[in-house]
């Protein structure tokens, strides 16, 4: 039998156990992974007034800002010498010229090979507008184009700035892996008699996961916080610079953890906003609800990034439906829409330099294998949510359950909608009639209704490549 006495200690201990336990799991991971992590910032805001981008029906420049855009970096290294650049930037796009650009230049001075930088951007539609190609040009006023360029150079800069100082801060570190859920996104696409308008569909499918990736350092204080979410970034519609909802979680993260920086990776969420919006309270109310869930994730139990860093990176060639006839364009230039009637004039242009309509497009696709538990995917355009549910689906049916595989769409080069084969036959904006406000490619649209397949073909050929 136990005397009182020794069921006391035993109690006791049990007790100090499980505090230690609950103390160091979630917040302090004690694991010698010699991974090396880093973190820079670039502040990315335009020093006076310029257009914005994200909604044609703007008619002015900015008017001044609610707070600083940025462009920010996590450098990460495994003990076989891999490294891998995450670069996070609020705006509404990453054009190609941007990513050959950067890419290019950090292969040169860093000897960072493609694979290893992979991009992504917030997509607010409170940012400035980036121009890089003649189609984007195209019928710009003289100081307005001036500006635009202007930025694109000083844009240019800081992003190799962010890069070397985010590698020049490279230390030793504990990285883990978590996840929560966030439920203010809700799908756009609503049905009626008429096709799908942009209306919040409470049925329509989402993504809620909050994956997030923590940086600390050996002695346990938070350094980093790399997190995730599927969301149209468009609470906002004004003429301040803001980085809306994504924005302000970053803010609030920040603000919880001093010291920390927290960059936002966004998800497959071409086909989900934010509800309700409009308003700058709402923004601030959904980006701190956001900010609630990383915390909540950084309660969790952690799983540490052990193992080898691989990375993959290619392009895969989607094709376009049958282009139109001559006769079409024409008819499009008479248009009382005037998007339309644009659209059509460029792609006459287009015929008449080349003789031909673009049929085919190569997009970026990347994969990255962070450890033994966790596979990022990098999608490019503004990817609609089946391909997030899908990839996640078919990824993490795997021999080890506590494997963990993070989607991201907006990545590398935002040229277009992306479209699942569901929503292509479906019809309606994401499906194809976006694509006469695109101009850093211009496309007649839609895709061919392979445009899936391809895709998730390629990713499922990169992920076989890492696979030992």
């Amino acid at each position: 039998m136990f005397s009182p006495t020794s069921l006391f200690r035993q109690s006791k201990h049990l007790v100090l156990l499980a505090i230690a336990v609950a103390w160091w799991q979630p917040n302090h991971i004690n694991a010698e992974t010699n991974w090396q992590a880093g973190l820079a910032s670039e502040v990315i805001t335009p020093n006076g007034s310029m257009w914005m981008a994200g909604y044609a029906s703007r008619t002015k420049p900015a008017e001044g800002k609610i707070h600083d855009l940025y462009a920010k970096a996590i450098a990460l290294e495994s003990p076989n010498q891999t490294r891998l650049v995450i670069v996070t930037l609020d705006l509404i796009s990453i054009p190609y010229p941007i990513r050959d650009y950067l890419e290019a230049e950090v292969k040169k001075r860093f000897d960072l090979p493609p694979a290893g930088l992979l991009m992504n951007c917030s997509h607010t539609h409170c940012g400035p507008e980036i121009r890089t190609t003649r189609w984007s040009d195209d019928g710009l006023p003289a100081e307005r184009l001036a500006a635009a360029k202007s930025y694109v150079t000083f844009l240019k800069s800081k992003l190799v700035q962010v890069v070397e100082q985010a590698l020049e801060d490279l230390q030793l570190a504990n990285v883990s892996f978590c996840r929560a859920r966030c439920g203010f996104a809700m799908n756009r696409r609503l049905p009626s008699p008429n096709g799908y308008r942009n209306f919040p569909n409470p049925n329509g499918p989402v993504d809620h996961d909050v994956p997030v990736l923590s940086v600390r350092s050996t002695t346990g204080k938070l350094r980093g916080i790399l997190f995730g979410y599927a969301c149209h970034n468009t609470t906002l519609g004004f003429y301040q610079f803001c980085g809306d909802f994504a924005g302000f979680a970053q803010l609030a993260i920040e603000e919880a953890n001093p010291g920390a920086l927290a960059l936002y990776m966004q998800g497959c969420g071409a086909d989900i906003n934010p509800y309700p919006r409009n308003t700058l309270e709402l923004a601030k109310q959904h980006g701190q609800s956001l900010a609630t869930a990383v915390q909540s994730a950084l309660d969790t139990v952690a799983t540490p990034l052990v193992g080898e860093l691989r990375t993959s990176y290619d392009k895969a060639t989607v094709e376009y439906s049958t282009p139109p006839t001559k006769d079409e364009l024409v008819e499009r230039t008479n248009s009382s829409n005037k998007y339309v009637a644009i659209h059509g004039q460029r792609l006459l242009t287009q015929l008449a330099i080349d003789g031909h309509l673009r049929s085919t497009y190569d997009c970026p696709i990347q994969v990255v294998q962070l450890g033994d538990k966790l596979k990022m995917i990098a999608l490019p355009g503004e990817t609609v949510v089946d391909y997030a549910l899908r990839i996640k689906s078919d990824l993490t049916t795997t021999p080890d359950p506590g494997a963990s595989v993070w989607v991201a769409g907006y990545c590398n080069d935002v040229f277009a909608y992306v479209p699942s084969r569901r929503v292509l036959l479906e019809g309606g904006y994401e499906a194809g009639d976006a694509m006469k406000y695109f101009t850093t490619v211009l496309q007649h649209g839609p895709f061919a209704q392979n445009v899936e397949e391809i895709i998730v073909r390629k990713v499922y050929e990169l992920n076989k490549s890492l696979e030992k």
